[in-house]
């Protein structure tokens, strides 16, 4: 049976190191908000014969006097160019040099997104992630109401929002780091996954908390570390087991998906491998830290 309550420390020390990092990507490098936070506009294009690569489009452009933009591949033939909002004329010109340059070019899709629409298309992402994170922590203090002793039933709410700030924080980070190197861009889809990521974090330290909650029931003679441990071991099995079995979906998504959906598979993959490794050696563990520090503080 694993000690995992014994070596919390290093557990922290690990996930510290990982929030250091993602901290400093993020105050360093920040978030390359794409035109559904920024506002601008997107064209996916389908080639005939001549398909060029998307550093080659994006060398040709550039050099079209098209200004800041970025290109992706979207399939065998098709790409998307993603660009400042640009007025129809504009936009024309860039189907027109597309096709003298490359032959046939079908546009397959346009979209555009003024800067204030993005501007609130933003707020009200952060808005949604805040409601979830108060919603969470008022279910948990409702379904865990009737524990009071040794741990109040709201200290299972924020334990459980500080392990979500962790994914949270470890999936930014990461994208992060992609968006300054591979200039992966922060969408809509990016949202959808974190919000996707809470979920089932929290579904995962809930799993955990229960036990803990009916072991205190039956248990409670024994001291709060043994609980928390034996609940620990109790459903670690299950815990990988779920979690891998959604990995395991994820890795084949990721590799075999397509493009579009990449790098929404990829913060999804993340977000619940961090979810699942919170849920076992972040969250149940902070209970126990909390309890004794109260213990000692109170005398």
């Amino acid at each position: 049976m694993l000690n995992i309550i014994k070596h919390y420390k290093f557990w922290f020390l690990v996930s510290g190191v990982a929030l250091a990092i993602s901290i400093a990507a993020l105050i360093a490098f920040g978030l390359n908000f794409g035109i559904d936070f920024n506002g601008g506009t997107l064209t996916q294009v389908k080639f005939g014969d001549n398909v060029p690569s998307a550093a080659e489009i994006r060398g040709f452009l550039g050099d079209s006097n098209f200004g800041d933009l970025v290109v992706q591949p979207a399939g065998e033939r098709s790409a998307i160019v993603r660009t400042p909002p640009m007025e129809k004329k504009e936009h024309d010109r860039l189907l027109q040099v597309l096709g003298d340059k490359y032959g046939l070019v079908e546009e397959e899709q346009f979209t555009s997104i003024g800067p204030v629409i993005g501007r609130e298309l933003r707020s009200s992402a952060m808005l949604q992630l805040i409601v979830v994170s108060f919603g969470i922590i008022f279910y948990i203090a409702y379904a865990f109401r009737k524990v009071s002793k040794p741990v109040s039933s709201w200290k299972f709410g924020i334990a459980a929002i500080v392990a979500l700030v962790h994914d949270l924080m470890i999936v930014i980070g990461v994208f992060a780091i992609l968006g300054r190197f591979l200039h992966v861009e922060i969408d809509s889809l990016f949202i959808t996954a974190l919000l996707t990521v809470l979920g089932f974090s929290v579904h995962d330290t809930i799993v955990v908390f229960d036990r803990i909650r009916e072991n205190l029931r039956i248990s409670g003679g024994l001291p709060l570390s043994e609980i928390i441990s034996n609940s620990i071991n109790q459903t670690l099995v299950r815990s990988i087991n779920t979690s891998l079995t959604v990995i395991f979906v994820l890795l084949a998504l990721l590799l075999f998906g397509g493009e579009t959906i990449r790098w929404f598979v990829l913060a999804l993959l993340v977000g619940i491998t961090a979810g699942t490794y919170s849920s076992i050696f972040i969250a149940s563990p902070l209970l126990l830290v909390w309890h004794n520090w109260q213990r000692r503080r109170s005398g």
